[in-house]
């Protein structure tokens, strides 16, 4: 499969977050399997998508990164502005 060569779109990424909780560590072929199911990527970009992923969590668990403030809780997932992981189930 072609590199897409380009960042990650939002649905890429729920894609990707969906098949991680599919295929764990132990999951045999797992990079090509999550690449798969991601579409558009490399095995390599899905590697190093993952690697970054780990290392936001990483900073976010050490402090160094501040959670959101988030006014409404309700409102979260609804907002106009940009792209909610929420509308993918709309």
């Amino acid at each position: 499969m072609a590199s897409s060569q380009q960042g990650w779109t939002p649905k890429q990424n729920k894609r990707f977050e969906n098949a991680l909780a599919i295929f764990d560590q132990d999951t045999p072929d797992r990079w090509q399997k999550l690449a798969r199911a991601v579409g558009g990527k490399t095995v390599e970009e899905v590697k190093r998508h993952y690697e970054k992923l780990v290392e936001d969590v990483k900073k976010i668990e050490e402090g160094h990164v501040p959670l959101p403030n988030y006014r409404n809780v309700a409102t979260v997932g609804t907002s106009t502005r940009g792209y909610s992981y929420m509308d993918e189930e709309r």
